[in-house]
């Protein structure tokens, strides 16, 4: 079948057979800098009684940047040359090039991981459960409150970058739209969100303020991330056509529909943010978001672009 679309004769035909792993870590990185950028805010404008929140989120940003090493690691041809990406290997200076968005994303995770460590370690300072120096250091008002200003701005450059990531480069659907970014960043926050949810739930914190604040805020978000995706569709012009089929069904129903509509409808039914309500729409966020992650890389890898003709 084939669909006519305007879109530039300059897209690669061969689409990049993206793997699971990949889409793992669109998710895991998702949530990791949503994490990291909440935990930050609570931080640096929250209350006394937010501090269990801003630990569990600290400790969760640090596991979330070590995880997405691994993932990135691993799904290298040669896993053990991911240095190369850092170091060159000839001349031993640092490899950044400002104009590869895949360098950039590689030293920005390197940031966004120091600074998940930093307020790792001023968690574990400030709850006196380690003596080590470092815990004490970073937990020190004023190493903590600029490591918060960089958890912030890091953590919100990892939950976007993936989907700037995406639409930089040159493949149909991906490149036809300038909106991945935000609605990744969107989703990012509502899955890291619905992740400290559930978390603060199965460790028994016992943190109701913080948690009625967060869907509060999660329900903003949440709309935000459906109207963008509305607008990411817009942007997409003819090309959207590429969505008539399994993909864009799974789209509406399973994005839209099961992660973010029922849980909204969810989380203003709930009494006095009830605990089991708010797990189960947490819980569907998290599904939505990785059904996002799924359908967004995968539906432009059954497009096949032939000069000005999209064929799937």
């Amino acid at each position: 079948m084939s669909v006519q679309s305007p879109v530039s004769d300059t897209f690669f035909s061969a689409p990049p057979h993206f793997r699971w792993l990949v889409i793992l870590y669109l998710f895991v990185g998702g949530i990791t800098g949503g994490a990291l950028a909440l935990g930050s805010l609570m931080r640096l404008v929250g209350r006394p009684e937010d501090r269990p929140m801003v630990h569990l989120a600290a400790h969760l940003a640090l596991a979330g940047a070590l995880m997405s090493g691994i993932i990135l690691s691993v799904d290298l041809a040669l896993p053990l040359r991911f240095w190369h990406m850092v170091i060159q290997n000839h001349t031993g200076r640092p490899m950044f090039k400002a104009w590869s968005p895949m360098s950039v994303g590689v030293w920005g995770l390197m940031a966004f991981g120091f600074f998940a460590l930093v307020a790792s370690l001023g968690a574990w300072g400030e709850t006196g459960r380690s003596p080590w120096p470092p815990a004490r250091a970073a937990a020190r008002p004023a190493v903590a409150t600029a490591g918060a200003v960089g958890g912030l701005a890091t953590g919100l450059f990892l939950a976007g970058y993936t989907g700037v990531l995406l639409a930089v480069s040159n493949r149909p659907i991906w490149s036809d739209s300038s909106w991945l970014g935000v609605l990744f960043l969107f989703s990012g926050i509502s899955t890291a969100i619905a992740t400290l949810v559930l978390g603060a739930r199965w460790r028994d914190l016992r943190v109701p303020s913080t948690v009625a604040s967060l869907v509060r805020l999660d329900r903003i978000t949440l709309v935000l991330e459906a109207v963008t995706i509305v607008a990411f569709l817009i942007s997409l012009g003819t090309v959207s056509r590429a969505f008539l089929n399994a993909w864009g069904v799974l789209l509406l129903l399973g994005v839209i529909g099961l992660g973010l509509l029922v849980p909204l409808a969810i989380e203003r039914r709930a009494r006095d943010h009830a605990p089991p309500r708010v797990a189960l729409a947490a819980a569907l966020v998290l599904v939505g978001g990785f059904l996002l992650r799924v359908v967004v890389p995968l539906s432009s890898d059954q497009v096949h672009v032939v000069g000005t003709q999209v064929l799937r």
